[in-house]
C-alpha cells in the first residue's frame, strides 16, 4: 500500500484536476502526522481551516466534510503518514470570482516524518509573511531564506520583524525559555497547531508560560530555546544569529511531554 495519496473532494485527483494547480498560489492549508489512523489536536487543525477559508474565499468547507476527505484518503494509505489539506477555489488567483461556492479540499498523504534532530544555528532574516495568520501557499520567501541560511552556515532561518521582534521561523514557531516559564514570542505570526496543543496542555499541567516580545539583545538572557511544527514539539536551537544559547534538557523535556499528554483522536 502506497503512502502517497493525492485526493480530491474525497477520491482520487485527476491529471486533469491537478494540472491548474501546479502554476496557482491562491490556497491555504494544515499539515498534520497521523499515527495509526489518529492525530492530536485534531480540532486545532479544522479551526485553522475554517478561519483561513473565511479569510481567502468569504467561505468555509463544513467540518464533517474536510473529516470525510481526509478519512478516504487515510483510507486509500498506510496507517502513520504525514497529512496535509489544501483549501483552493478552481477558479484560481488573479480573478474576482471564487466566493459563490465552497473550496475544493485537496488531501495529499506521504511518508511519516519526526523532523531534524537539532541542536539548529538559525540565522536571522528581517521578514513578515503577508497575512500572517494564515497558512498559505506559494510563500517562496520561506524556502529562499532557508536556502540562503544554509549557504551561509546555518541550519534555518527566523524572522524578525519591522519593529526587531523575533516572530517565527521559516516552517517552524519559535519557543523559548527562562529557566523556570516558556515565552512565546509577541508579534505578528501564524500559530502552529502544534503550539495550540502544547500550549493548552502546558496549562493543564501547571507550567508557566507567557507571551513577551523578544528581540536579538534579549538572548542572552534566555536559557533555552526550540523550534516546533507539526513534525515535532520541539527542537533545540542552540544559536540566533551571532548569539548563543544554552542547552535546556528540560525545556524540551517539557514540550514534549504536553505533547504526549494530548490524546490521538479518530477522524
Amino acid at each position: 500500500m502506497t503512502s502517497l495519496v493525492v485526493q480530491r473532494n474525497g477520491r482520487a485527483a485527476t491529471v486533469e484536476e491537478l494540472g491548474p494547480l501546479a502554476f496557482a498560489g491562491y490556497a491555504h492549508f494544515t499539515a498534520m502526522q497521523v499515527r495509526g489512523g489518529q492525530v492530536r489536536g485534531l480540532d486545532l487543525h479544522l479551526e485553522r481551516l475554517r478561519f483561513a477559508s473565511m479569510e481567502l474565499f468569504g467561505r468555509a468547507v463544513p467540518d464533517d466534510r474536510v473529516r470525510s476527505c481526509l478519512r478516504a484518503a487515510l483510507e486509500a494509505g498506510p496507517a502513520d503518514v504525514s497529512l496535509t489539506a489544501t483549501m483552493y477555489s478552481p477558479p484560481g488567483e488573479f480573478t474576482t470570482g471564487g466566493s459563490d461556492r465552497e473550496p475544493d479540499v485537496l488531501v495529499r498523504s506521504g511518508p511519516p516524518a519526526s523532523g531534524p534532530s537539532g541542536p539548529l544555528a538559525l540565522a536571522t532574516v528581517e521578514y513578515e509573511r503577508v497575512l500572517p495568520a494564515v497558512k498559505h501557499v506559494g510563500e517562496v520567501a520561506k524556502t529562499y531564506y532557508l536556502r540562503r541560511a544554509d549557504r551561509d552556515g546555518f541550519d534555518d532561518a527566523a524572522f524578525v520583524d519591522r519593529r526587531g521582534r523575533l516572530s517565527e521561523g521559516t516552517i517552524w514557531n519559535l519557543a523559548f525559555w527562562d529557566g523556570d516559564a516558556v515565552v512565546w514570542p509577541d508579534a505578528e505570526m501564524l500559530v502552529g497547531t502544534t503550539m495550540g496543543i502544547v500550549r493548552r496542555q502546558l496549562d493543564r499541567s501547571g507550567v508557566p508560560q507567557r507571551v513577551q516580545e523578544i528581540t536579538a539583545a534579549d538572548l542572552p538572557a534566555l536559557a533555552g530555546a526550540v523550534v516546533m511544527n507539526s513534525w515535532t514539539p520541539g527542537v533545540a536551537v542552540h544559536r540566533i544569529g551571532s548569539a548563543p544559547i544554552p542547552e535546556a534538557p528540560r525545556f524540551l523535556e517539557l514540550l514534549h511531554q504536553a505533547y504526549q499528554a494530548e490524546p490521538l483522536t479518530e477522524f
